[in-house]
């Protein structure tokens, strides 16, 4: 019986793991054309923090971006996009070089 248990345990952790091994950090750069002031690239990594799954945000005002970090299995680009709109700068993703 405890070599079952173990067994079974042993199990949902390899499960676990393989989850988590499917997940991967993403970094996508956010055209943010509105931010026109100094104050502008603090509340924009303000909201992009607070989105679930982000893991790094840097913020700049020139030129106008926005680098995140995310966790593609918790969070997606849009939902990023949201955030940054929320908080009132509309944000485009910037097409990879």
């Amino acid at each position: 019986m405890l070599r079952r248990s173990l067994y079974v345990g042993l199990a949902l952790a390899l499960l676990t793991l393989s989850g988590a091994a499917l997940a991967a950090a993403k970094t996508v750069t956010l055209s943010v054309p509105s931010m026109n002031c100094s104050a502008c690239p603090i509340i924009v990594k303000t909201a992009l923090h607070r989105v679930d799954g982000v893991q790094k945000v840097a913020v700049t005002y020139e030129p106008k971006e926005a680098v995140v970090t995310f966790d593609d299995a918790k969070t997606t680009i849009d939902k990023l996009r949201e955030a940054t709109a929320n908080a009132g700068f509309p944000s485009l993703l910037k097409a990879s070089q």
